[in-house]
């Protein structure tokens, strides 16, 4: 009796694993490409920034363990552009697009439909461009016979080699220009659900509209805020094109961030060991940003 009712126990059971099995045949596809075009170079990069892996003038290649990550935390130049990077990421991203791509959202809200026709025609229009194109434009406005030193050389205005005294900056405002657009329409999207009755009710209580905007509309919003920091800063820790662009790292290597850091190690100075774990040490640097506003979103939700 007791090795029947086990038996039939059975039957379902193995027809609800098959069914499972059955239901999941179609995602095999995608999951063998997953493996071949992303799990494994990203392993096989693993693999390489544990060596002395060059592109030239080696022998062979050779296990040297933590060599690469010990010399990399020991070079000035890679401190550098770790500093450097950060900077970019706050200046343009945390700080440029995200504030901009706000406020375009909240003006956009008020004004008329042809005003918000032109505005997001042309601010997506940055966004859509591809990198490099973006580049050699800001590198039109910037460089010293550029668009912006003629138009103040018309107002009568100093003008100065932007992409030499100030490169950093340069390539920051160039970042933020491209890429408001993504943050803009996030928040768009992100302000049509603030119910207006908060926001009337907030204004027949008196509250200006920086307060109507601190107090009502960004709690409602915070978590479209973490989400849009999130993806842009993600988006702007792998930025290369259209910094290379502008200035390849420099002058000397005032805007040699890590993904620029990375391919001058691996391509120009052929040291692919090396420039594979300043890669994963940007990786890492990536993931730990991710932890930290995954663990803020989750405290909104607490």
């Amino acid at each position: 009796m007791t090795s029947s009712a086990a038996t039939a126990t059975a039957g379902p059971r193995r027809g609800r694993a098959v069914g499972g099995l059955l239901r999941g045949m179609p995602l095999l596809p995608a999951v063998v490409l997953l493996a071949v075009f992303l799990a494994g170079p990203i392993a096989y990069c693993v693999y390489y920034a544990f060596t002395d892996m060059q592109l030239t003038g080696a022998s062979g290649t050779h296990f040297v363990g933590f060599d690469n990550f010990t010399r990399a935390f020991g070079d000035s130049d890679f401190v550098n552009a770790v500093v450097l990077t950060l900077v970019f990421v706050v200046g343009s991203a945390v700080v440029g697009q995200n504030t901009l791509g706000l406020a375009l959202a909240v003006l956009m809200e008020k004004a008329t439909r042809p005003v918000r026709a032109v505005t997001s025609t042309v601010v997506i229009a940055a966004w859509v461009l591809p990198e490099v194109v973006a580049g050699y434009l800001m590198y039109a406005f910037f460089f010293q016979q550029g668009s912006l030193n003629a138009i103040l050389r018309g107002l009568h205005l100093p003008q100065q080699n932007w992409l030499y005294t100030l490169p950093i900056l340069a390539v920051c405002l160039a970042n933020v220009w491209r890429g408001t657009a993504f943050s803009m329409l996030v928040y768009s999207a992100a302000l049509n659900d603030v119910p207006q009755e908060l926001v009337e009710a907030a204004e027949v209580d008196g509250a200006g509209p920086w307060q109507r905007l601190w107090r009502v509309t960004l709690p409602v919003i915070r978590r479209s805020v973490m989400t849009n920091l999130m993806l842009i800063t993600l988006q702007t820790l792998s930025v290369f094109g259209l910094i290379y662009t502008m200035t390849r790292g420099g002058p000397g290597n005032k805007t040699e961030t890590l993904p620029v850091f990375m391919y001058q190690q691996a391509f120009t100075s052929s040291l692919i060991g090396y420039g594979t774990a300043v890669a994963l040490v940007l990786l890492v640097v990536g993931a730990l940003f991710s932890v930290v506003y995954i663990r803020m979103l989750k405290m909104e939700e607490d």
